[in-house]
């Protein structure tokens, strides 16, 4: 039997994160949803810091990201993931509204696994998340890992 893994959300958007949630669950995956909102506190999560020290062990199967948040956005989360042996595996999938030529290079630069521009329509943004979810949450076989 496989460990049942964590999605990890950041995003500080109520409304998104309701409907990226909502989403989620919609596609009945049996995964617990671990939601933060800011740059910092999804790192404080992925490093176990702060309130998150005592967390359990395991990464999750996939961090939903987006990029313009408080504090620290998600392409310095991004990029301090991909700078960590341990966490530089971990799927990426941006969930941005942003547009913008530079942000999608540089997240592609960074290594980022999937970049999703939120379409303004609700059920377009309600199957992209679903589709998403199952296949980074489920389908998607991670990297092997050596026992230590």
């Amino acid at each position: 039997m496989t460990d049942i893994r964590t999605i990890l959300l950041a995003e500080d958007s109520p409304y998104d994160a309701e409907m990226a949630i909502d989403a989620l669950r919609e596609a009945n995956l049996i995964n617990p949803i671990v939601h933060v909102t800011d740059g910092v506190e999804a790192l404080d999560y992925l490093f176990r810091r702060g309130k998150y020290a005592e967390r359990g062990e395991g990464d999750p199967s996939v961090l939903l990201l987006d990029i313009k948040m408080p504090r620290m956005d998600g392409l310095e989360v991004l990029e301090a993931l991909r700078q960590d042996e341990k966490l530089r595996q971990l799927p990426v999938v941006i969930l941005s509204s942003s547009r913008e030529e530079a942000d999608l290079v540089r997240s592609w630069d960074l290594g980022v696994n999937a970049y999703v521009v939120k379409p303004v329509d609700v059920d377009q943004f309600f199957e992209a998340v679903r589709t998403l979810g199952k296949f980074w949450a489920v389908i998607n076989e991670p990297p092997f890992k050596a026992q230590a």
